[in-house]
């Protein structure tokens, strides 16, 4: 292994030299705050889903499978949005994708769910719901992402 060089990748001789660091917000701070705000968003919003559609002990978790298939059918539409038409700004990305879309479906709540079905007797409800999230979220994205550059095939040849 070689020693590292004075000059390194990320830290600049003027910057060093004058000892002062960057500021957090020319760097990702803004991306992290456009995470963090729309993570309050969408977890908020899976929040009143379950508020509204409340699931009971040893039932299938609908409601978390619902949210689970939404969320990953808008973000299969919206990533071929950004990056095959439109020239979206830096943090909606980060603010949409990774935050609104990343808290409103939750790989959490799902492992939960499944573990408290089988703590109360429900093991073969527990494993179709694991299965069956699995299964109807990537059919989501597919589906989406496919009728997301069918709709714009279409509207291009117009």
């Amino acid at each position: 292994m070689t020693a590292p060089d004075s000059e390194t990748v990320d830290e600049p001789a003027e910057r060093r030299a004058s000892g002062r660091r960057p500021s957090v917000w020319r760097g990702q701070g803004p991306a992290v705050a456009a995470v963090s705000v729309g993570g309050a968003l969408g977890a908020s919003a899976r929040y009143g889903a379950a508020l509204l559609w409340p699931t009971h002990t040893g039932g299938f978790p609908w409601t978390t499978f619902w949210v689970n298939v939404v969320g990953c059918f808008v973000i299969g539409a919206f990533m071929v949005v950004i990056t095959e038409v439109w020239a979206a700004h830096r943090l909606v990305r980060p603010f949409f994708g990774t935050g609104v879309l990343g808290g409103f479906t939750t790989f959490s709540t799902y492992a939960v769910d499944i573990q408290r079905l089988v703590d109360t007797g429900h093991p073969r409800t527990g494993l179709v719901y694991l299965a069956a999230t699995l299964v109807a979220a990537l059919a989501a994205v597919w589906l989406a992402v496919t009728a997301a550059r069918r709709v714009l095939a279409w509207r291009r040849r117009r």
